[in-house]
C-alpha cells in the first residue's frame, strides 16, 4: 500500500509510523489520519509484528488538526462537503484504532504534540520524550471535547480536567512527573529509546503480552476483585498460557542468545 501523508516500515517484528508533513508540522489532514488506519489495519493483521512505534517528521511530533483544511472545508460546496465528509468518516475512530490496538504501541514524542497530537499520543501504551517534549489539549478552547476517555487513564482524573479545562501547555518535565512520559531523555535518544522498549516487548511471548495488554484494558471497566477472576478466566481459557517449564527454557535461551 502506498502512503503519502506516513511513513510505514517493520522490520525484526517492529513497526514505525512516522507523521510525514513536516512542513506543516505534521498536522493531521484527513488524508493522513486514513493512511493511519490503513497501516494500523496492516499491523493488526501480520503476526510478525509484535510492537509498534509513532514518531514525527522533522521537528515536531504533530501540531495537531490541519487548520489549512478547516478553512478549505468551510469554503466548499454543499457537495463538496458531503464528499469530504466521507472521507473524514473512514477515519472518524482512528485515535480509538490505535488504543484499541492489540498491538502494544509506543510514542517516540520528539517535539509539539498539540490538539488532536496530544489526543492521539494518550492513546499510546507508552510515551518517550525530550526537552523539546510538549503537550497541549486545546479541544475546549475551540468548543470541541476529546481525550476525556483516554488521557485519564494515563495522568488520573483530576490532572486530566485540569489539562483539558485549561488547555495550557504541558512541558516534558512536568510530562514525566504525572506519566505523561514514561521516559525523558535527550532529544537525539528519543527514537533509540522506543525502538530499545519495543525490542523488548517483541523479545516476549506475544500472545501473552497482547492477553496482558487486553486484561488491563478490559480491567478498567469493573471492580478490584472482578479484575482478579477476569484475569484467572482469562488466563484459564483465551490467552493459552505456555507451560511454565518450556515458558522459562524459552526465556533462559533468549537471554543466553544475547
Amino acid at each position: 500500500m502506498n502512503y503519502d501523508n506516513i511513513k510505514f516500515e517493520y522490520s525484526n517484528k517492529i513497526a514505525i509510523i512516522t507523521l510525514n508533513r513536516p512542513e506543516s508540522l505534521n498536522a493531521m489532514n484527513s488524508d493522513m489520519r486514513i493512511e493511519i488506519v490503513n497501516a494500523m489495519t496492516e499491523v493488526e493483521n501480520n503476526d510478525d509484528i509484535c510492537a509498534v512505534v509513532f514518531t514525527g517528521e522533522g521537528r515536531a511530533f504533530s501540531a495537531g488538526g490541519d487548520i489549512k483544511e478547516q478553512v478549505k472545508v468551510a469554503a466548499m460546496t454543499d457537495a463538496e462537503r458531503t464528499i469530504h465528509r466521507e472521507k473524514i468518516n473512514k477515519a472518524s475512530n482512528f485515535s480509538w484504532i490505535i488504543a484499541n490496538s492489540k498491538k502494544p504501541t509506543i510514542g517516540a514524542i520528539n517535539g509539539i504534540a498539540f490538539g488532536g497530537a496530544a489526543l492521539l499520543s494518550s492513546t499510546f501504551d507508552m510515551r518517550i520524550g525530550s526537552d523539546k517534549t510538549s503537550f497541549r489539549y486545546l479541544a475546549a478552547t475551540y468548543g470541541q471535547a476529546n481525550s476525556t476517555w483516554s488521557l485519564p487513564m494515563v495522568v488520573g482524573m483530576a490532572k486530566a480536567k485540569e489539562l483539558m479545562f485549561t488547555g495550557r501547555e504541558v512541558k516534558a518535565e512536568e510530562a514525566f512527573q504525572i506519566g505523561l512520559l514514561n521516559h525523558l531523555v535527550k532529544a537525539e535518544e528519543v527514537m533509540p529509546k522506543a525502538i530499545e522498549l519495543a525490542e523488548l516487548i517483541a523479545s516476549g511471548h506475544p500472545g501473552m503480552i497482547q492477553g496482558i495488554k487486553t486484561l488491563l484494558h478490559e480491567g478498567t471497566k469493573i471492580g478490584y476483585e472482578d479484575r482478579l477472576h477476569l484475569e484467572r478466566d482469562a488466563v484459564g481459557s483465551w490467552m493459552k498460557p505456555v507451560d511454565p517449564r518450556d515458558g522459562f527454557v524459552d526465556f533462559l535461551t533468549t537471554r543466553k542468545s544475547k
